[in-house]
């Protein structure tokens, strides 16, 4: 198992990058950033790729409405040429909300979109002529859409690889079909092993009859906080306020993935009402509303026996890349301790 983490670089791009560098001493296998509505995301990354030697950079995630494919194509190739082939271009949907509401851009079929995305981007890195006739993205535009002067094009520069890794943040049960059988990897959020099976096991399933042996296996990438002791156990409540954000105040009634992922887990009573009072405003009550079971089953914090019977479950439940978020004490520490357990 290899271990990634979300870097935050709130704190400036230096001081981020600095402790990445340090992390990857540590072991971490994986850094991934992200990118909402703030700082662009393969900025930041270009410059962690000047300041690490052999940790892989995840774009965690690039939303597919903010770039046209090819310059999807084309960002993600610098990464890896950049990072000399240490580079993972993660996709996902993002929301309407920051979509249409940020980018001003509509957001429509983020199934169709995502894989005609991929489509394309292949055909950039193997440096063909690109000609693609799909239901959302047309290359070279058509004549009746344009000028009618645009021609084929292949990539003039030359990527070093030609199969750079596509994950995909994905939720719901088509999207995840989708993930099984045209991405690399799978970014799930909120992933809890021991119902995994049951919410997405038949999608899986299907997406992985339909995918191309040279894919290899599917990777997945999930986790959630991590504090080991005797006493942090309760570490795992920090998470209450994100968890209702999610679930009550991304998207609105019958348009928030979080929301119906909760349900499928079994929740359903909880989900309703937290989302109720999070759009009414009442946040903290809507909060005090998460499960403390899917708290604990969502993340690793505990004593160290607890923390590795979690490890062990996540393996077992086909993640192959945990996602950690360290608390409390030293993450460096945390990360040498995790990696000495796998190895």
């Amino acid at each position: 198992m290899k271990f990634g983490m979300q870097i935050d670089y709130a704190g400036g791009f230096a001081e981020s990058a600095a402790k990445v560098a340090e992390y990857e001493k540590a072991g971490l296998d994986i850094a991934w950033v992200a990118e909402a509505y703030g700082f662009d995301a393969p900025t930041f990354m270009g410059y962690l790729a000047a300041k690490t030697d052999s940790i892989t950079i995840g774009a965690g995630i690039l939303p597919i409405y903010t770039r046209t494919p090819t310059l999807m194509a084309m960002t993600a190739a610098s990464m890896d040429t950049l990072t000399d082939g240490r580079f993972i271009l993660g996709l996902g949907a993002s929301g309407p909300q920051v979509i249409e509401g940020f980018h001003g851009v509509k957001y429509d079929a983020p199934l169709g979109r995502t894989r005609e995305i991929i489509d394309i981007c292949r055909l950039v890195w193997k440096r063909e002529r690109v000609t693609y006739d799909g239901s959302y993205y047309k290359l070279p535009l058509p004549a009746d859409q344009g000028t009618g002067l645009g021609k084929p094009l292949k990539m003039i520069a030359k990527p070093i690889r030609e199969d750079i890794p596509v994950w995909i943040a994905s939720l719901g049960p088509k999207n995840v079909e989708m993930t099984a059988e045209i991405a690399d990897g799978w970014l799930p959020i909120f992933y809890m092993p021991e119902r995994a099976q049951d919410v997405w096991g038949a999608d899986l399933a299907a997406g992985a009859a339909k995918r191309d042996p040279k894919l290899g296996p599917l990777e997945i990438s999930a986790g959630g906080l991590v504090a080991i002791g005797d006493d942090m156990s309760e570490v795992a409540e920090m998470a209450r306020p994100m968890v209702a954000l999610y679930v009550g105040g991304m998207g609105a009634k019958g348009r928030n993935f979080y929301n119906d992922l909760m349900c499928r887990y079994g929740y359903e009573e909880e989900a309703t009402k937290i989302q109720d009072l999070y759009l009414e405003g009442k946040k903290e009550e809507a909060a005090a509303l998460v499960p403390s079971e899917f708290l604990k089953l969502t993340n690793l914090c505990g004593p160290e026996g607890f923390v590795r019977e979690r490890i062990e479950a996540y393996a077992a439940a086909g993640v192959s890349v945990l996602n950690i978020i360290p608390v409390g004490g030293n993450p460096t520490a945390t990360i040498e301790k995790l990696k000495t357990w796998v190895s």
